[in-house]
């Protein structure tokens, strides 16, 4: 099947993203930010409806824009409120996804956005690749200096402001990159199941991993034998490729929770 140059692309894309996830999702897992990314995917819609009233016509840069603007105001707002964090990015993402949906319903013409809720890696571009592959240098360069940090601001972060780490700082930059991640990646995984992937690897390399190295090592392998192995079912069984991702990540993961278990006893 991979004489085909879309299927040669999306294999690549697939190999570029899943890493990605991996990493990225290791450091959202331990921050207890899941919500967060689902809510920055929910509002994409938004950053798309805001770029058609002002007359942009890329759609990707118009989503970029408004997902890192969102993402440093909800983060801004999570550190102020009083609210649980969980209800302020609930209602972030609610109110985000409802005014895009209105804005881009106007006249009929939802249905050409469409193609957003589930994606289409198949019709990836070269062009499409090298974007993800400066992604993935730049998530790599990020796990690379500020993972301890991150990881140190994760466990207290009033401990790790006494040690000198600029914990605003740190932060905001980690939820830019998951902006600028999720909205380049939303239009070949889907807004659907964009979360899905990012947190699924991570989920299942926990069950297992017994450090921390070990932890994104298996986050990492889970990602890309699940992107790859739902690319090639997704292409002989006839389903869109992000579900089929989707499936065998959540079948792994069921997979490592009856180990953890069995470890466990």
């Amino acid at each position: 099947m991979f004489q085909y140059h879309f299927m040669q692309n999306a294999l690549i894309a697939i190999l570029l993203i899943t890493p990605i996830f991996g990493i990225l999702g290791t450091m959202i897992v331990n921050n207890k930010m899941a919500f967060f990314s689902d809510a920055l995917g929910h509002s994409a819609f938004t950053g798309i409806a805001i770029g058609v009233l002002l007359g942009v016509q890329n759609t990707l840069l118009s989503m970029a824009v408004f997902g890192i603007l969102f993402a440093l105001l909800l983060n801004w707002i999570r550190r102020r409120s009083v609210a649980s964090t969980d209800t302020v990015i609930s209602v972030f993402a609610s109110c985000g996804m409802a005014i895009g949906l209105a804005i881009l319903s106007l006249g009929g013409n939802f249905a050409k956005y469409n193609s957003l809720l589930i994606g289409d890696i198949l019709s990836i571009t070269k062009h499409e690749i090298i974007g993800l592959l400066l992604a993935f240098v730049g998530v790599l360069l990020f796990w690379f200096f500020c993972f301890n940090q991150l990881h140190a601001i994760s466990i207290n972060p009033s401990l790790a402001k006494t040690k000198g780490i600029s914990v605003e700082l740190i932060d905001n930059l980690f939820v830019v990159l998951i902006a600028i991640v999720v909205m380049l990646s939303i239009q070949w995984v889907g807004l659907l199941i964009i979360n899905a992937l990012l947190i699924l690897p991570a989920a299942s390399a926990r069950n297992i991993a017994y450090n921390m190295r070990s932890y994104h090592l298996y986050s990492v392998i889970i990602a890309i034998v699940s992107g790859v192995t739902g690319l090639i079912l997704s292409y002989y069984l006839g389903i869109a490729t992000g579900p089929m991702i989707v499936i065998v990540a959540s079948c792994i993961f069921f997979i490592t929770l009856l180990f953890s278990k069995k470890k466990s006893r």
